[in-house]
């Protein structure tokens, strides 16, 4: 395997979700998409006969192209990104491989419809704390990473959403928000088909924050705190965003990599005897 051409679906698996990952670009067959309707995670579908006219719009990003095995369809397709100088590599084995190893595919009957620019736009009320900047997290990172989140008046969430063709969430009644003693956090991951474990224990704590139930998990109090900290600090929902999207990005290494680290910094070292 050439590793700068290749990628395999544990190696690509820790990419996504980064806030740095590669854009996934997937060129199955028409055929092969409608066997399996999923797509991996914050994926881009393409068709690759045409791939010398799309080539040249990811320039200057990293692309990892997706075909049912990994052969023809996604080297021929990186083979054209490279010829546009993008640094392109083909998924080893292809949707069949990251299928098989039980990674997140994402549930395409629950993609929300494209706007002219290919981005999906959603829409919530200002102020955004918890759910509102996780929700927009999550989808930027393993849904749609050009998503369009307008945050507007509580009581104009419903006529902004149908009037701009946006999709309402964490607002009552709508299908994109709380169920039960669950978070609107809780609903996209299920509804997308994201369960992992490090995304279920990222959830966990969203949920702990955002219900006032701190008590359930340890890190919620200060999830909050930050949280909160956050919107005092910008008076601009979209600054908050940005903003908040570092701090899920941090919570999520934790909850992936972390949980198992402490830190302590003894004023002695072990084994040392403490001086007179």
């Amino acid at each position: 395997m050439s590793s700068n051409i290749q990628i395999s679906a544990a190696q690509l698996s820790r990419l996504v979700g980064m806030s740095d990952a590669p854009v996934i670009v997937d060129v199955r067959t028409e055929e092969d998409f409608a066997a399996d309707p999923r797509l991996l995670p914050a994926s881009q579908r393409r068709g690759h006969a045409d791939a010398a006219a799309w080539a040249g719009a990811y320039a200057g990003r990293k692309v990892v192209v997706c075909c049912q095995r990994g052969l023809k369809l996604s080297e021929g397709a990186a083979a054209w990104l490279r010829h546009e100088g993008v640094e392109a590599e083909t998924l080893v084995g292809g949707f069949e491989a990251w299928r098989e190893a039980g990674l997140p595919l994402v549930d395409t009957s629950k993609l929300p419809p494209r706007d002219g620019a290919g981005r999906s736009v959603w829409v919530t009320r200002a102020r955004p704390k918890i759910d509102r900047i996780a929700c927009p997290w999550l989808i930027r990172r393993f849904v749609d990473p050009d998503a369009v989140f307008l945050f507007v008046t509580a009581s104009e969430v419903g006529a902004v959403a149908e009037r701009f063709g946006a999709i309402p969430f964490d607002i009552d009644g709508v299908f994109w928000s709380h169920r039960g003693e669950r978070c609107s956090f809780d609903t996209m991951i299920e509804e997308f088909g994201l369960a992992t474990p490090a995304l279920d224990r990222l959830a966990a704590i969203v949920r702990a924050a955002d219900t006032a139930r701190l008590e359930d998990v340890p890190q919620a109090a200060g999830f909050l705190a930050a949280s909160l900290g956050l919107s005092r600090m910008y008076r601009d929902d979209l600054a908050q965003l940005d903003a908040g999207m570092l701090l899920y990005d941090a919570f999520y290494r934790w909850c992936r990599d972390a949980t198992e680290e402490t830190h302590n910094w003894p004023s002695v070292p072990a084994g040392a005897e403490k001086r007179p």
